[in-house]
């Protein structure tokens, strides 16, 4: 019997929204036998460069209202959520580790991807250093100094290039997104979308 396709999940640590749906997606898609496939994208270039925007917290009225969203849609999850400690947070040396780990591991990498970004939104901890992503490896049992060395190899900042490029292509341009069966949802608060999706196959009201 054929499986059915993964649902794709474009995730940036650096997006509270990220983070909330890393804690939700997998609990939705086993509901519905479904498979997450982890994909990391960069805000700093769908956002900034390609679409040629400000970072949200940047951006007058919409900054404001995303501080006061994130915070009760948490309350709402039942998740924590603290606020920035860390100004100009970088994802970069904690998805080259994700995907270093991924090509080993892909149930590992989401729990690791998962780790990352509630260290960063519910510990308020850094993840932009190469010892602060270190640090949440060494957290789960991983193999600390084999990701120091993998994660700075030329072959995995290709393959972090090429996964943006992937993800653009695929129509991606916020964080998190999500696209099953050749449908596109973006953002947590579309979750109930993705799962009427799932559950119904239809956008026809529910019988």
């Amino acid at each position: 019997m054929e499986q059915p396709s993964p649902i794709d999940f474009y995730f940036d640590p650096i997006s509270p929204y990220g983070y909330l749906a890393s804690t939700q997606i997998e609990s939705l898609a086993a509901r519905y036998g479904r498979r997450v496939e982890w994909r990391p994208v960069l805000l700093s270039v769908t956002v900034l460069q390609v679409m040629g925007l400000k970072p949200v917290p940047a951006t007058p009225l919409k900054g404001d209202y995303s501080r006061r969203d994130k915070n009760r849609l948490a309350r709402l999850l039942g998740v924590p959520m603290c606020e920035p400690r860390h100004p100009d947070v970088s994802p970069i040396r904690a998805l080259r580790a994700f995907l270093w780990l991924k090509q080993r591991d892909a149930a590992q990498a989401a729990a690791f991807a998962r780790s990352l970004c509630a260290r960063l939104w519910a510990r308020g901890e850094n993840i932009s250093a190469t010892e602060d992503v270190l640090d949440e490896a060494a957290r789960l049992g991983l193999d600390v100094e084999a990701m120091r060395a993998g994660m700075e190899s030329p072959e995995i900042k290709t393959l972090l290039r090429e996964e943006v490029d992937r993800a653009i292509a695929a129509g991606v341009f916020g964080v998190p997104f999500f696209i099953v069966d050749g449908e596109p949802f973006w953002g947590v608060d579309r979750l109930w979308m993705l799962e009427h999706w799932l559950k119904y196959q239809s956008w026809d009201p529910k019988p």
